[in-house]
């Protein structure tokens, strides 16, 4: 039984690309949004609405970018590390990687088109979201033997380590008090 997998190239870049957990610029109508939500909280739940759902719970289209974006698992071993992310109703075409100043970017978009016509009615959805994760290599990675591959929307990321970070572990013996 032989899987279809696909390999996925890793691009080299040099452009800065910011990392997670860095400071973000100020957005003036993102405070405002959040403060009038907090004023709200306790009142909404207050007003008696026939659904049980009040006027002022809606969502947002930043929290609509924010489901798109796929569940990842990071695992180690003696020799590499491994980044799986589930990324179902995608092909590797949809899928770019990317490594630029010791960081790892995942790049992907999704569009999906549905259209179904009957006599007695049509119905027309599109969806399309994007997102970008970004993960720092750790120490010890050889960064040129970097692989990925594709298979059933699943992307599997292996960052083989170096010699010497594979050698690096030293135990250290524990003794009673």
């Amino acid at each position: 039984m032989t899987d279809n997998v696909t390999k996925v190239p890793v691009k080299m870049e040099k452009k800065a690309v910011t990392p997670i957990g860095a400071p973000v610029a100020w957005t003036p109508f993102e405070t405002l949004r959040r403060e009038i939500d907090r004023l709200f909280e306790g009142v909404s739940g207050s007003w008696p609405f026939p659904s049980g759902r009040s006027p002022l719970d809606f969502a947002w289209p930043r929290d609509a970018q924010w489901r798109v974006t796929p569940a990842v698992d990071v695992a180690e071993s003696d020799k590499e590390f491994e980044i799986t992310a589930e990324l179902p109703g995608m092909t590797e075409k949809d899928v770019e990687l990317t490594l630029a100043n010791g960081n790892l970017v995942i790049k992907g978009e999704k569009k999906e088109e549905r259209e179904t016509r009957e006599t007695d009615f049509y119905l027309s959805e599109r969806r399309f979201g994007s997102f970008t994760r970004a993960f720092e290599l750790p120490q010890g990675v050889d960064a040129d033997k970097i692989e990925a591959s594709f298979a059933k929307g699943v992307l599997k990321i292996k960052l083989p380590k170096t010699a010497e970070a594979q050698k690096s572990e030293t135990k250290i013996p524990v003794k009673a008090a």
